[in-house]
C-alpha cells in the first residue's frame, strides 16, 4: 500500500495530461501552452514553499543548483522540446506509444548509472507492460505516419526524460519534493523559452476560457500534484516507480473514451490486462 496508491494516483493524473492538452492546443501553440503553464506552476510552488510554508534550509546550495539545471534540462526542456518537434513528423499514436519505451530505458540506465541490476521479475514486468502498451496501441498504428527524422528526435526525447528519473534517484536530496518541483518545473520552463520563440505560433493562439480551464489542470493535478507523487516514487525505486508509467496509455485510452467519444476494443481490453500483469510481476518480491 505504500506506494501502490500513490502510484495509481500518479498514472490516472498523469495520463489526464493528453487530453487536457488536446483541448488546450485547440486555442493555443503547443509550446506556447507548455511554457505558460510550466512557469506559472514552477513559481507558484516556490511561492508557497517559500512564503506559506517557510520551509527551513529550503534554498538550493552550489551544488544543488548545479543538479536542478541539469534535471530541469532532462527533465523538461530537451524532453518537451523534442517531443514537440517530433510530433510534427510522427502520429500522435506512435507519440503516445512512446511512453511505454520510458520503463525500459530507466531500467538500462539504472544499471549503468546506479548499479542497479533488475531482476528477473522486474525484467519480466517490463516486456509484458511493453506487449501490453503495443496490443492495445495496435490500431493507433494501423493508420499512423512518420519518417526516420521524426522518429529520432522522438528517441532523444524518451531517452532524456529516462535520463532525469535516473539522474534523480543518484542523489540523496536535501531539499524538499515541493521545492525540488518548483525549481525544475520553473527552470524547465525558462530554458524552454527559445524553443518557443523560435518554433511557436503566436498569432493563432486565442486565450480563450477553453485554454485557461486546459492550463488549470495542466498546473494543479499535473505538474504539481503528479510530479511530486513521482518524485516520491523514484525516491522509493526508480525502476519499479518507472512500472506505473505502463498505466498511463491504458488511463489514457479511458479519459479518450468518456470525454472524446473514442472507441474501447478488444485490444485495449487485451493489453490492459497484459499491462496489470506486468505490474504485478515487476513488483513481486
Amino acid at each position: 500500500m505504500k506506494t501502490i496508491l500513490p502510484g495509481l494516483l500518479f498514472a490516472a493524473l498523469w495520463a489526464s495530461a493528453s487530453v487536457a492538452t488536446k483541448f488546450g492546443v485547440q486555442s493555443a501553440h503547443p509550446l506556447i501552452l507548455a511554457n505558460i503553464r510550466f512557469l506559472i506552476a514552477g513559481s507558484g510552488m516556490l511561492l508557497f514553499a517559500y512564503s506559506v510554508q517557510r520551509m527551513p534550509n529550503a534554498w538550493p546550495t552550489r551544488t544543488e543548483w548545479g543538479r536542478l539545471l541539469i534535471f530541469s534540462l532532462l527533465n523538461t526542456t530537451i524532453y518537451l522540446g523534442a517531443f514537440v518537434l517530433a510530433i510534427k513528423q510522427v502520429s500522435a499514436g506512435i507519440g503516445s506509444l512512446s511512453t511505454a519505451t520510458n520503463p525500459l530505458f530507466i531500467a538500462l540506465l539504472s544499471a549503468l548509472w546506479l548499479r542497479r541490476k533488475p531482476g528477473w521479475n522486474e525484467i519480466g514486468g517490463l516486456l509484458l507492460g511493453l506487449v501490453g502498451v503495443g496490443v492495445a496501441t495496435y490500431p493507433l498504428l494501423q493508420n499512423s505516419y512518420a519518417t526516420v527524422e521524426g522518429l529520432l528526435i522522438l528517441l532523444v526525447g524518451m531517452i532524456s526524460v529516462s535520463a532525469a528519473t535516473v539522474y534523480y534517484a543518484r542523489f540523496e536530496w536535501r531539499l524538499p519534493n515541493l521545492v525540488i518541483n518548483g525549481w525544475q518545473v520553473f527552470l524547465g520552463g525558462l530554458q524552454l523559452v527559445p524553443f518557443t520563440l523560435l518554433f511557436a505560433d503566436f498569432s493563432s493562439s486565442h486565450y480563450d476560457m477553453r485554454f485557461w480551464v486546459s492550463l488549470f489542470w495542466l498546473i494543479l493535478p499535473v505538474s504539481v500534484a503528479a510530479l511530486q507523487l513521482w518524485f516520491y516514487l523514484v525516491r522509493q525505486d526508480p525502476i519499479r516507480a518507472s512500472l506505473w508509467l505502463f498505466l498511463c496509455p491504458i488511463f489514457g485510452f479511458a479519459y479518450s473514451y468518456l470525454l472524446m467519444d473514442e472507441p474501447i476494443t478488444g485490444y485495449t481490453l487485451a493489453g490492459t490486462a497484459l499491462v496489470i500483469v506486468g505490474l504485478w510481476l515487476g513488483r513481486k518480491a
